[in-house]
């Protein structure tokens, strides 16, 4: 599957990534290699084969209960473009 420009210039907007003309070229040879491997994987027939959920037969594995040290909320923020008072500011997402 070969992909448009213009498909290549949405998959960009949607992640947010601005591309140069030389980046949607590679991009899109990328994606369309990417999407016809799929459509590969999509052919093969796969009636035969068992589904498998749990491929190493363990059940209920939970990990104990310790407590470790994590980051301060100072360090947990120090990177945030927008931190007020020691929390992320972000556009609201209510309407009153």
């Amino acid at each position: 599957m070969h992909l448009t420009s213009d498909q290549v210039k949405h998959v960009a907007k949607l992640a947010n990534l601005p591309l140069t003309e030389a980046e949607e070229a590679t991009y899109g040879e990328q994606l369309s290699k990417i999407l016809d491997y799929i459509d590969q994987l999509n052919r093969a027939d796969t009636s035969e084969v068992e589904a498998t959920y749990n491929v190493s037969g363990q059940v209920n594995v939970m990990a104990g209960d310790e407590i470790v040290e994590s980051l301060s909320q100072k360090e947990a923020t120090k990177n945030g473009v927008n931190v007020k008072d020691g929390f992320f500011v972000t556009k609201g997402v209510f309407e009153e």
